[in-house]
């Protein structure tokens, strides 16, 4: 009897380390499967940053032709707006008549101003070699240094390119 308890024992026991060692086994599997999940994940989220970092990188490009287009096209008509801009200040017998030029000016910049074509701020701010084409200068105690204090043509911009240089003079 005692042999029949002992080898009840023994086969109770090998039925223990036989599902100790399935479950270590599963537990190992389990593991290796949880890597594999993780490094397919890490992809995924490389992948997706790559993505959005290729969207990203193609609104800028496009956006950057566009205004580069937009500023070819704008720089053709910018003599044109210049004759406007003289023939409005032009004194005139005919009212009708400078209100028709006004009236044209206006359409004119605020087509430009809805392609996101702005003026380049001139007189009364600091000379910047980006925005300015400095094509005189004079002495004046009454200005500080750099500024601005006439405008010959007047500069535009499309976002941060410059269109065409306003031509200044700088004092001191």
């Amino acid at each position: 009897m005692e042999n029949e308890e002992k080898d009840i024992q023994d086969a109770e026991m090998k039925e223990k380390n036989k599902k100790a060692d399935e479950i270590i086994e599963l537990k190992k599997q389990i593991e290796s499967q949880k890597v594999q999940i993780d490094e397919t994940e890490d992809r995924l989220k490389r992948v997706a940053a790559e993505f959005d970092n290729y969207k990203k990188r193609n609104v800028k490009e496009r956006d950057g032709m566009y205004n580069s287009l937009v500023a070819d096209i704008v720089s053709n008509f910018l003599p044109i707006l210049d004759n406007l801009e003289k023939a409005a200040e032009v004194e005139t017998k005919d009212e009708e008549y400078k209100k028709g030029i006004e009236l044209v000016l206006k359409q004119f910049k605020d087509v430009l101003s809805a392609r996101g074509v702005t003026e380049i701020e001139t007189v009364g701010n600091t000379f910047d070699p980006e925005l300015h084409e400095a094509v005189s200068s004079v002495q004046d105690g009454t200005k500080g240094e750099k500024e601005i204090v006439q405008e010959y043509r007047k500069g535009y911009k499309i976002g941060d390119k410059v269109i065409r240089h306003s031509m200044v003079v700088v004092a001191n």
